[in-house]
């Protein structure tokens, strides 16, 4: 499985041929590939207008182009918002709660990420082929994707040490811009323009497959809600800066300590265990079905609502879902 950001096609059909040699060099023999674009085509086309675009069949034709949409960060951003507004809404009014859930289109943008890392996963379980992702940049919903397949793939990544190295491999070296997307809080009165929940939403996808494989995860749900609280307000270096020049010319390996540091001393670690583990070597799928996603109580409500409240909401949240 590779990433890379989009090629830059243009409309005049840019061709780079050492690209062209290279991502073929991935295909075993007799085999195809899978190019999962994490834009709609549409929003592709527009891309290329600007220079950008995506891979011509003509110049890829061992490879087969998938477009998977998956929202761009303002969007996210926008949902997070409408989220928040929800549950901090006090009226007690379970119909007027359901009907912000719904309009913020959080669990929909769920569904939609792990139905797209899914998809990759499928490519390279059941079929045996390459699978390049990506989106406009490669540093956003193509982390996302591919964070996501190996997890669902990899029994090593389930574990705490495997997704601190996920984390560190697939955001922090590939350059998602943690200071851009996480500068500031939904809380917050002033509005960013890069801000985005993008971290937030992979961290939820992993809770899902988590509430769904409870045995199959070596950290609990403590070890994800940590992460997100450092991402946006931390004591610790690992997630400041926008990519690994930025924080190589801040020397925050000289000037902070990491957090992997402090949450891998026994006395911490233990916090973020699951009781429940036993090592799982088989790929598991996780289900996107209305019933089977929630709301993260855990960071979402745990200062808001009872769990009955949730639970009766939840109910009727699946019926709307299947009836829309």
């Amino acid at each position: 499985m590779m990433r890379s950001s989009q090629p830059l096609t243009g409309t005049n059909g840019r061709r780079c041929k050492e690209d062209e040699k290279l991502i073929n060099a991935t295909l075993r023999p007799g085999k195809r590939g899978y190019i999962i674009d994490t834009r709609s085509l549409n929003v592709a086309q527009q891309a290329r207008a600007k220079g950008g675009g995506f891979e011509q069949e003509a110049h890829y034709p061992q490879w087969r182009r998938i477009h998977k949409c998956i929202e761009r960060f303002n969007i996210l951003q926008e949902s997070l918002i409408k989220l928040v507004e929800a549950c901090n809404d006090q009226s007690h009014n379970m119909d007027r709660w359901l009907s912000k859930l719904e309009a913020s289109n959080w669990l929909t943008h769920i569904k939609e990420i792990l139905t797209a890392a899914c998809l990759a996963a499928q490519c390279i379980d059941r079929e045996g082929a390459s699978v390049l992702v990506h989106g406009t940049e490669g540093t956003d919903s193509t982390l996302q994707v591919t964070s996501l397949a190996q997890i669902i793939l990899d029994p090593r990544c389930r574990t705490i040490r495997g997704f601190e190295s996920l984390v560190v491999r697939e955001w922090l070296q590939a350059g998602h811009p943690f200071q851009q997307r996480c500068a500031q809080s939904a809380y917050s009165n002033s509005k960013q323009k890069w801000e985005a929940p993008v971290f937030l939403l992979f961290l939820d996808c992993v809770w899902q497959i988590l509430r769904q494989f409870p045995c199959s995860f070596e950290f609990n749900e403590q070890f994800l809600i940590m992460l997100f609280e450092h991402a946006y307000a931390s004591q610790f270096g690992t997630f400041l800066g926008n990519n690994e020049n930025e924080r190589s010319k801040l020397k925050l390996l000289q000037k902070t300590m990491s957090l992997w540091s402090w949450v891998n001393r026994s006395e911490e670690l233990s916090k973020f265990q699951n009781p429940l583990f036993e090592a799982n070597s088989l790929v598991i799928w996780p289900s996107v079905a209305p019933q089977s996603l929630q709301l993260w109580e855990g960071v979402f409500l745990r200062w808001n609502r009872p769990s009955k409240f949730l639970d009766e909401a939840h109910e009727e949240m699946i019926s709307i879902i299947k009836y829309n």
